[in-house]
């Protein structure tokens, strides 16, 4: 049984596929040691959770400890609160809002309950009642109050309102979750669903919101508005589009939580350290956490080759490396969440500047959580689509291999929690792959019919193709107009293919271009290649260049968005020629990919023009890695040079 899909058109080149690359110079790939920054940020963070007289939550308090230790790693001055009654609260905020006078960088976050009456915002404090709604209302925080008195502060708000929970008040509320803000100059707000919806209090130690914004907000270079678009697609993706963040923002100047230059991914950066440190412990995080990895050759190449002993493993150093790939453990041991990368850490460096915060986060995330069955489900039987930041999904054909295994921790994670239809989506995925295929179907069913989306697009596929079902392009397109109307950008991408090439449905290039759009806007990488392709070719006028697109849909994780914008680059297409960038470009897919770059630099004829190779030999020779001629040509001389930057050339580059 197939699993849905989406498409990734041809590439922009007229030789080769594309396959991934840099921004603009090959020092970029190096991650910058922690930056000193000048302004002032301060933080108030409260989680309510032990209600005397409102129904307990269980994740407020996680979450508000974990924002807070973010946010203090991130140089906030943070006022934490737990657990607040109504005095308390307004004490708390009170001194919080005398440090937001001389702040530059102002943020709140709240998680508990939260809801709406008349219109109006209300943060519910712990001692609240529910003997009536008079009563009630005396008892809670109006948030336009808060609001009012930041309006004076002169730095930038943000605002975060993990406080969308069920309605308290039951019948007696207006709607359940929060109204929509609007907002002076300066404000952000980032609600952890839409307006009027609900928010779920999470299958682990986080809320979902919580956990996304936790895996995203140590991201360098990383503007507000992409850490955004990141938390709405990882949230949407773990509850198959049962809760969806939305945000309104004023601000009139970027923001980013870690300044800093563009970073490689998590996943090259895990591939790189290890091999640099030729660690077997990192190999075997690199499988476990990127089972789809572009490196996973690499590293089983070296399992077998090396010394794959992980209790008797010996750390090779380089000479003045010890600060930088700590650093960079530290910095993946954060991104990721990934409590083994906390614990590899502290094993190699135990006195290093983070190891009290790698010790804190052991304590956050206790072993016994890494094997959940929620989270074995998620990391044997997602949808490479549907990957967040901290599962990045599994190909049909590698769950058929781990196929008993899904289903075993599937259906103990659906009795555990039988209310969440996208972990019935999961077991289903997990059955198909065991051969199960109309128990599978049942459960698609049974998931689509609660509202999840990844059902939904999987059974559009099935009728789209006839495998299991009856072949029907009418109900497979049904299915993904639903679920496309209801947020699935996968849903998007295949509806708008249909529409493009006219497939059970009368052609229309300009809606087809719209969904591709709205996926893009969603967070969908390959939407935003696709819609660059577009570009590029002259069939859509986005309002945005083919070269820009590219390099977006690249930082969000499609890598043949680098490649393609080399090629743009180094032919001048749509853009100045810029020999530099584009090999800078191309230095990064060899970094990221699979091989393929790699591969077509060191063949003797490529289609890549003189002027490119020669800077790529330049920035080769930079970072230590090429002695060589600088000839502009391509070929076996390469190989090397590039194996060696691949496998983790930016440690060197770094100490340039």
């Amino acid at each position: 049984m197939p699993a849905a899909a989406g498409t990734c058109w041809g590439a922009a080149r007229r030789h080769a596929a594309p396959v991934a690359a840099l921004s603009l110079a090959l020092v970029l790939l190096a991650l910058p040691l922690r930056p000193a920054w000048a302004e002032v940020r301060v933080a108030l963070v409260i989680g309510n959770a032990g209600y005397t007289d409102v129904p307990v939550l269980e994740n407020p308090l996680n979450d508000a400890r974990d924002i807070a230790a973010a946010f203090e790693s991130l140089e906030f001055d943070v006022h934490l609160g737990e657990d607040l009654t109504q005095d308390q609260m307004r004490a708390h905020f009170a001194e919080f809002l005398e440090a937001a006078h001389h702040a530059d960088v102002t943020a709140v976050y709240f998680a508990g309950h939260g809801l709406q009456a008349g219109a109006r915002n209300y943060l519910v404090p712990t001692d609240a009642t529910l003997t009536d709604p008079a009563t009630f209302m005396d008892g809670v925080i109006p948030l336009d109050e808060w609001l009012v008195a930041l309006e004076d502060t002169p730095g930038l708000k943000l605002i975060f309102l993990d406080a969308c929970r069920d309605n308290p008040l039951g019948a007696d509320g207006d709607m359940d979750g929060l109204a929509r803000v609007g907002s002076a100059a300066d404000f952000l707000f980032a609600f952890a669903t839409n307006p009027d919806d609900v928010a779920y209090d999470g299958l682990g130690r986080n809320s979902f919101f919580a956990e996304a914004i936790l895996s995203r907000i140590h991201t360098p270079g990383q503007d507000i508005s992409e850490l955004m678009i990141g938390v709405r697609r990882d949230v949407l993706s773990a509850t198959g589009g049962r809760q969806i963040p939305w945000e309104n923002s004023s601000l009139t100047r970027q923001f980013r939580f870690l300044p800093g230059e563009e970073s490689v991914s998590p996943e090259t950066m895990l591939w790189q350290v290890a091999s640099r440190a030729q660690d077997p412990v990192l190999m075997h995080l690199y499988l476990e956490r990127f089972p789809q990895g572009a490196h996973i050759a690499d590293v089983q190449n070296f399992l077998q080759i090396g010394d794959g002993d992980v209790g008797s493993s010996v750390i090779r150093r380089l000479p003045g490396t010890a600060d930088i790939e700590a650093e960079r453990l530290w910095s993946l041991a954060q991104r990721t969440r990934m409590r083994p990368l906390a614990a590899r850490y502290l094993d190699l460096f135990p006195h290093g500047a983070n190891a009290d915060d790698a010790r804190r986060m052991l304590e956050a995330l206790p072993a016994a959580a890494d094997d959940a069955p929620v989270r074995q489900c998620e990391r044997l039987a997602t949808h490479p689509r549907d990957a967040t930041a901290n599962t990045s999904g599994v190909e049909f054909t590698t769950l058929a291999r781990n196929a008993q295994a899904a289903v075993a921790a599937c259906q103990a994670a659906v009795d555990a929690f039988p209310g969440v239809p996208h972990l019935v989506a999961l077991l289903a995925r997990a059955k198909a792959a065991a051969g199960a295929q109309d128990a599978a179907i049942a459960l698609y069913r049974q998931a689509s019919a609660a509202g999840d989306l990844r059902a939904m697009v999987s059974l559009g596929l099935l009728h789209e193709v006839g495998d299991g079902v009856p072949r029907d392009i009418d109900a497979a397109i049904r299915l993904y107009e639903q679920a496309a109307e209801a947020g699935s950008p996968d849903a998007a991408i295949n509806l708008a293919v249909a529409l493009f090439e006219g497939r059970g449905v009368e052609r229309n290039v300009a809606r087809a271009i719209d969904l591709f759009d709205q996926a893009s806007a969603a967070g969908s990488a390959i939407a935003t290649f696709n819609l660059g392709v577009l570009e590029d070719r002259g069939i859509a006028q986005t309002g945005q260049s083919a070269l820009d697109l590219f390099l977006r849909a690249a930082r969000e994780g499609e890598p043949n968005g680098y490649h393609a914008a080399a090629t743009l680059l180094d032919e001048g297409r749509g853009v100045p020629r810029d020999p530099a960038r584009a090999a800078g470009f191309l230095l990064r897919a060899v970094a990221a990919d699979d091989g393929r770059a790699l591969n077509e630099l060191t063949r003797p004829e490529t289609d890549w023009t003189v002027p490119t190779i020669r800077a790529l030999q330049e920035q080769l020779r930079a970072a230590g890695h090429y002695t060589g001629a600088i000839d502009g040509a391509t070929g076996p001389s390469l190989d090397d040079p590039l194996r060696a930057w691949r496998n983790g050339g930016f440690l060197m580059s770094a100490q340039n």
